[in-house]
């Protein structure tokens, strides 16, 4: 029989997880601090990319969540950072509200392009723009893949079919910085002390927050909230560790069976 993991760190996501734009999923509020009164670790990992990281914990905390700056971890931080060690300059594709998360890095003359979540500017002239300096030589940095997300008013085209329509046309590979990538995981667990074996990650994403969790080591809890739909634990393999229906039951799981 395999040994018992200790688990001494939970990430959990929050666009369709903990909320859903200004609207708290159903007792998540409560069931954080719940968790919180466990000898756990605690980080919150995001690939939200339309606004900074300012903007998001004003919102998390206008909805009565009891979160600190220093427990966000976002994909807006891990392409900054990718950003800054490869020396290049952005044409930032990114909604103009994330744009204080890139305050002081160079964008004149740009030989990189950066694609976040920007509906207000894919359109053909700015794709254009990114297509034609990718052909001069420009890398594609992706801060996120993702094929759609959760709206109040009904799912929306993510980032993910816009970069794979640059890359198709460019004959060119993105790298991908937010979540799966195991180096996402990684960095958001840096400073814990904490190995990816000792955590478990929950989010309403089966591929990114689930499988891009489990494929680092750690165990995945998927939500039926948010971006779920129905048989979404069978896109992966292995399958999520558990699927529960909210954040609330997740908590109840870990707090009676992973401690």
């Amino acid at each position: 029989m395999a040994a018992r993991r200790v688990l001494k760190a939970v990430l959990v996501d929050l666009s369709g997880t903990l909320h859903i734009e200004d609207a708290a999923i159903p007792g998540a509020q409560e069931a954080l601090k719940r968790l919180r009164n466990a000898p756990l670790v605690i980080r919150f990992v995001t690939n939200t990319t339309k606004e900074c990281k300012r903007t998001l914990l004003e919102r998390l905390r206008g909805l009565q969540f009891d979160i600190s700056e220093d427990e966000i971890f976002t994909s807006l931080t891990a392409a900054r950072n990718l950003l800054e060690q490869n020396n290049v300059r952005p044409l930032l594709l990114v909604d103009d509200s994330a744009l204080p998360d890139f305050e002081g890095i160079a964008t004149d003359a740009p030989n990189a392009v950066l694609i976040g979540l920007a509906p207000e500017h894919f359109n053909y002239q700015t794709m254009n723009k990114a297509f034609r300096l990718v052909l001069d030589g420009a890398p594609i940095i992706a801060i996120h893949k993702a094929r759609y997300y959760k709206k109040k008013d009904g799912l929306a085209l993510g980032p993910g079919p816009f970069v794979t329509g640059l890359e198709y046309a460019t004959d060119t590979k993105a790298t991908v910085v937010g979540k799966p990538e195991r180096t996402f995981f990684l960095e958001a667990l840096r400073g814990t002390g904490c190995s990816p074996e000792q955590c478990v990650m929950i989010g309403d994403d089966c591929r990114d927050d689930v499988g891009g969790a489990q494929n680092t080591g750690m165990l995945g809890i998927l939500v039926k909230t948010g971006k779920y739909r129905e048989g979404d634990e069978a896109k992966i393999s292995p399958a999520p560790y558990l699927t529960c229906d909210s954040f609330p039951l997740a908590v109840d799981h870990i707090l009676k069976n992973l401690l």
